[in-house]
């Protein structure tokens, strides 16, 4: 198989691919076509099947591994797919880890590094609830290893949330040399945990989106009340201590239209908002670089709609 990130105008492609979403629609002419979102490790490709009555075309469905014959084309500046024939690949003819997207880092180095930042908490019932989450609850431990931060926008990939979480921890322990004043437990207790409902939020992979509990409470309600309900196993847990670590997760992403439910009010909390914020921010504009776009040579990578702004490579 060729990798989508390397499709160019005019080839013809075969190969199997996820098929991550299907529908199907009528042409201005009242002509019905189908679309469908193929995807593999470096990314997707809309994929038009314009005659899909036609021999060569079978059933399948959203979900499916699919075997195809296209043409490559592109359409107001889109790279897309024309495909000519498709139909369910079997068992045994793809590789699962061809069409997922993976941290470029290793997992289990990550989950080490993070597992030391909790033997370096001194407060004893923030590293029994840290424990409790990430060295008891096997089944905890190992979803939120292979899970992704989000369904697109950064972190977007297995290993995701584990990347972006050590990459907070990391920064929230720089902090604290600048700003002894701070909690280091605490804030390096909320940094461990305030994206964990996340693992709630956003269906494992192959299908990364939101579920119904993501779409109607939000990672940073559901993250705050297992934070609690964890903290209430553990006899004599302080109430103030668990109220301002529930309030570093329910205030983390800094503004009220952001989504949490209050703005911070504890130091803590807006060490760990900015530390958040530059981590995602910046892992944005990483895989802006690292993208088709820039790949082909492109210093402008055009507007992004997390900074209002169009984006530059910078050059030396």
């Amino acid at each position: 198989m060729k990798y989508i990130e390397a499709f160019r105008e005019g080839e013809k492609i075969t190969g199997v691919y996820l098929c991550k979403s299907k529908s199907s629609a009528v042409t201005k002419n009242g002509k019905p076509y189908d679309s469908a979102l193929l995807q593999d490790k470096t990314g997707t490709v809309d994929a038009k099947i314009w005659d899909p009555n036609s021999l060569g075309i079978d059933d399948f469905e959203a979900m499916d591994y699919v075997d195809i014959v296209a043409d490559v084309i592109v359409f107001n500046g889109v790279t897309q797919l024309n495909v000519k024939r498709i139909r369910r690949a079997g068992e045994g003819e793809y590789d699962p880890k061809d069409y997922l997207p993976v941290s470029g880092k290793n997992i289990d180095d990550m989950f080490s590094e993070l597992t030391k930042y909790i033997v370096s908490v001194e407060n004893q019932y923030l590293k029994e609830l840290l424990n409790k989450f990430f060295v008891e609850d096997k089944e905890f431990a190992k979803k939120f290893k292979t899970h992704s931060a989000a369904k697109s926008v950064h972190h977007g990939f297995m290993g995701g949330l584990l990347e972006h979480t050590l990459s907070v921890v990391k920064l929230c322990d720089f902090y604290v040399t600048i700003y002894p004043m701070m909690n280091r437990d605490l804030l390096l207790t909320a940094a461990m945990l305030h994206d964990i409902g996340k693992i709630d939020e956003i269906a494992d992979f192959p299908v990364n989106d939101y579920t119904d509990d993501g779409n109607l409470l939000g990672h940073i309600v559901m993250g705050s009340e297992k934070v609690g309900r964890m903290a209430d196993l553990i006899e004599n847990f302080p109430g103030r201590l668990k109220s301002q670590l529930q309030h570093c997760i329910l205030s983390h992403h800094g503004e009220l239209e952001y989504g949490s439910p209050k703005k911070p009010a504890l130091m803590e909390a807006v060490a760990l908002n900015y530390a958040d914020n530059t981590d995602a921010k910046l892992e944005t504009i990483k895989e802006i670089l690292s993208s088709k776009e820039q790949q082909e040579g492109s210093q402008w990578l055009g507007y992004n709609r997390l900074f209002e702004s169009n984006i530059r490579k910078t050059v030396w």
